[in-house]
């Protein structure tokens, strides 16, 4: 694996020079001690990991020229994460754990007992590329903007099934047999739980699966790990 991997917001071919901005080229000459001729590993999310040779990195920019693929691209399952977010280094350690872990989307939602108010969506979507730069990834998880769940639920597309990890539902473990391949994604709440008229609502939509994540009650950011990786190990894409 290359000493360095960037996210490239650029198409990527052989041959293909490709721009970096202020803060990457920064990062390569000021932060790294790269120089013009030294090589890394760039991705863009949908063209697989690339080879490229820096041609110029200066305090305003630089180019990359790209040389051949090294990885093919690798999108992970049609999972989805919602999670309502809680303090600050808590909220990034679930986004970089759901972006290194394997999901498609990074849902924040505001439920009846989230402590927080906004999000900086755009912190988020930059833990997401650094996230997917460090474990090798070539996919970045879209971060969406806060948003209520419940109106989330009120456009909810029924063919996406939602795993619910319920804290009220402390015990063993629910095995996961049985449940259907598809569209999924995996909600956790906040550090309060869920109000009633929440639990009642989740209750009544068939689309809905409650599980029990074991007989502790876990932390929201444990939560999202420990679900996740039930979820990939028995549906997603880390079963044999």
């Amino acid at each position: 694996m290359a000493k360095v991997r960037l996210f490239i917001d650029h198409p990527l071919a052989a041959g293909q020079p490709v721009p970096l901005a202020a803060a990457q080229a920064h990062y390569l000459s000021g932060v790294m001690r790269m120089r013009q001729g030294d090589e890394i590993a760039v991705f863009n999310g949908h063209d697989g990991e690339w080879a490229a040779r820096i041609v110029q990195a200066g305090k305003r920019g630089g180019e990359l020229l790209a040389l051949d693929q090294t990885a093919p691209q690798r999108n992970p399952p049609d999972l989805w994460l919602l999670f309502a977010p809680i303090k600050k280094a808590r909220t990034d350690f679930i986004v970089e754990k759901a972006a290194e872990m394997g999901v498609s989307r990074i849902l924040p939602v505001q439920t009846d007992f989230t402590n927080s108010e906004r999000i900086r969506q755009d912190r988020l979507q930059a833990h997401a590329v650094e996230a997917a730069e460090q474990c090798g990834g070539t996919f970045v998880p879209t971060v969406d903007d806060l948003a209520p769940l419940a109106r989330l639920l009120d456009g909810w597309d029924a063919s996406r099934r939602i795993l619910w990890a319920d804290e009220a539902a402390a015990g063993p473990f629910d095995s996961m047999a049985g449940l259907p391949q598809g569209p999924w994604a995996v909600l956790i709440g906040p550090e309060g739980g869920f109000s009633q008229a929440e639990r009642d609502r989740l209750r009544a939509c068939p689309y809905v699966n409650s599980i029990s994540l074991g007989p502790r009650i876990l932390r929201a950011d444990t939560a999202a790990v420990a679900a996740l990786t039930l979820w990939q190990a028995s549906l997603g894409d880390w079963k044999a």
